[in-house]
């Protein structure tokens, strides 16, 4: 099969759920056998990289603008997909599935596919046009394709209930880490003055729905002397909240902020940590998430929708209220027995529940299935 992957920023990833997703899953199929296209953008991704992991790659500009950057990217990506012999069109995320209506019309011999990654018009970020738009793209990728994958079972649920659409679910997945040396990892510690085991985690986009100011403060309130925040990622098209956030941090030395990190650094950070904290307001399915979990790490997050299925398996602790946020902090440092069974029950459960395997086979059923390919075909797919 010629698969392409519009709508993500670029491989290999430098932030962003979706780009670590698509690296993941475009090498996986590159590995089954399959020819691969992702389209990048150039300020994401140098545009002398052709090639990643034999993935191919095409660097293609967009407006970068906070409002056009990912929707004229797509454009450009859809039109030059056109005058390709693709098999498979697959986009990700519903801002660039509003375009999946124009391989439908124009080039009927491939199937298109989109990926509901989150409903992106409850990100605080937006305007109430942006809101607007947002949802009729959430209708777009659940009619334009010929196959809408969501990403978790509330999403599903979401396409169901609101469009009456089916969809398949298909949750992001992450690979086990590899056994690191503990020295190697703390020679990246050393860098941001951390210690293994004494700080806290937060790794997300700098914008407003990920409400890192609320991290922020429950670990303010505590005045934990022994400890850091470790705040990891940067804003995009945010300067303003950043900045709202590093004020707020203030004078706390104990909160750092590391900008955006990936590969060995992001890993080492994940690594040392003593527990991983996500205040975010809205999530599809965090991929940070399924990496702290595949690193052990003791989780405390938000009782959102998105999360329950985490926190009802027992290997994350949910919270409502800043104040039970902080007594989750605290109760961490008392070195609890209880957290310690959330990161050992993580790994079994992520092997069980998001198998970078069996979603890789899925999703190339999937494509083969619309192609009308026999099953068979796919049997002995694997990553190798």
């Amino acid at each position: 099969m010629k698969i392409a992957y519009l709508g993500q920023k670029g491989i290999p990833m430098k932030y962003g759920g979706v780009e670590k997703h698509v690296e993941l899953l475009a090498a996986a199929m590159v590995k089954n056998g399959h020819e691969v296209y992702v389209y990048a953008r150039p300020y994401y991704t140098p545009k002398y990289l052709k090639v990643f992991k034999g993935v191919n790659i095409i660097s293609l500009p967009s407006l970068k603008t906070k409002h056009l950057d990912a929707i004229s990217h797509t454009l450009m990506a859809t039109v030059h997909a056109l005058f390709k012999d693709y098999d498979i069109i697959h986009y990700q995320g519903i801002g660039p599935a509003l375009l999946a209506f124009i391989p439908r019309i124009f080039k009927p011999g491939a199937k298109v596919v989109v990926t509901f990654h989150c409903m992106d018009r409850m990100h605080a970020k937006w305007g109430w046009l942006a809101r607007k738009v947002l949802k009729l793209a959430e209708k777009a990728a659940c009619y334009f394709p010929h196959q809408t994958i969501a990403v978790s079972k509330v999403l599903q649920d979401y396409c169901w209930q609101y469009f009456k659409q089916p969809t398949v679910y298909l949750p992001n997945s992450v690979k086990q880490p590899a056994v690191e040396p503990p020295k190697r990892s703390e020679s990246y510690l050393k860098k941001y003055s951390l210690k293994p085991q004494k700080y806290f985690l937060v790794v997300s986009r700098l914008i407003p729905h990920k409400n890192i100011e609320e991290a922020i403060l429950a670990f303010q309130n505590l005045a934990l002397k022994d400890y850091k925040l470790a705040i990891v990622g940067d804003g995009f098209f945010t300067d303003d909240y950043v900045a709202a956030l590093k004020k707020l941090a203030g004078e706390t030395p104990e909160i750092v902020f590391t900008g955006s990190l990936h590969g060995p650094a992001l890993e080492a950070i994940f690594r040392q940590a003593r527990a991983f904290l996500m205040p975010s307001k809205n999530e599809g399915l965090s991929f940070a998430l399924l990496e702290a979990l595949s690193f052990g790490l003791p989780v405390i997050g938000r009782r959102n929708p998105e999360n329950l299925e985490f926190i009802g398996a027992k290997v994350m602790a949910g919270y409502g209220r800043i104040q039970e946020l902080q007594a989750h902090l605290k109760k961490i440092t008392e070195a609890d027995a209880e957290y310690l069974l959330f990161g050992q029950r993580a790994q079994k459960y992520l092997d069980k529940n998001f198998n970078l395997q069996l979603v890789v086979n899925q999703t190339e059923m999937l494509y083969y299935q619309l192609l009308g390919r026999p099953l068979e075909e796919v049997s002995e797919c694997k990553i190798l």
